[in-house]
C-alpha cells in the first residue's frame, strides 16, 4: 500500500510531517529515505512539530539519536555513519522502540538487517528546486492502518497534488 504526493517547499514538507504526526501512535517506526538534501530532516521537523515538540529539531548525524518531548516522545536518529546490525545494536535501538514514542530514522537502509520489518517508509526524491516527490509505503497491518488514516488526513487538510 502506497501514497505518492508532491511538496513544493520546505515548509510544505514540514506541513506534510505535521499531518503525518497526527496519525502516528506510540511505538511507530518511520524510515526516512532519500539522497542528501532530499528533505528527510525537514520532514522530521514537521513530524516533531505535529507531536508538539517545541525545541529545534536538528539533524542527528553526529549525535546519532536525538530525543524530544511532545505529546509522544520523538526519537530522531541517523544511521548514515553506521553499517550493519552490530553497530546498530550498540545504539540500543530495541530499547528506544519499546519506550512508547515515535522513532524516525534517516538512512535506515544502512542498518536494515537490525530493524523490524514492519514500518512506515517515506521516500523523498528531488530537492534542488524545493519540489519533492514523496512516496509513503506501509509494511505490515499496523502501518497499513496508519497509511489509510494519512490519506484521510491529507484530504481533510486539503493537501494538494496527491496521487
Amino acid at each position: 500500500m502506497t501514497v505518492t504526493l508532491s511538496t513544493h517547499s520546505a515548509e510544505e514538507t514540514r506541513r506534510l510531517g505535521e499531518v503525518l504526526a497526527g496519525v502516528l501512535q506510540p511505538g511507530d517506526i518511520i524510515w526516512l529515505r532519500g539522497e542528501l538534501g532530499a528533505g528527510k530532516t525537514t520532514l522530521a521537523q514537521g513530524i516533531a512539530r505535529g507531536l508538539g515538540v517545541n525545541e529545534p529539531v536538528l539533524s542527528p548525524t553526529f549525535t546519532l539519536i536525538r530525543e524530544h518531548r511532545g505529546r509522544l516522545p520523538f526519537f530522531h536518529a541517523d544511521a548514515y555513519r553506521l553499517e550493519g546490525a552490530e553497530q546498530a545494536a550498540d545504539l540500543g535501538l530495541q530499547e528506544y522502540f519499546e519506550r512508547g514514542g515515535v522513532f524516525a530514522l534517516e538512512w535506515a537502509e544502512h542498518i536494515a538487517d537490525a530493524l523490524p520489518d514492519e514500518r512506515l517508509d517515506v521516500l523523498l526524491e528531488g530537492g534542488a528546486d524545493e519540489h519533492r516527490k514523496v512516496t509513503v509505503s506501509a509494511f505490515g497491518d499496523r502501518y497499513a492502518q496508519r497509511l489509510k488514516a494519512l490519506e484521510e488526513a491529507l484530504a481533510s487538510a486539503g493537501f494538494g497534488d496527491k496521487r
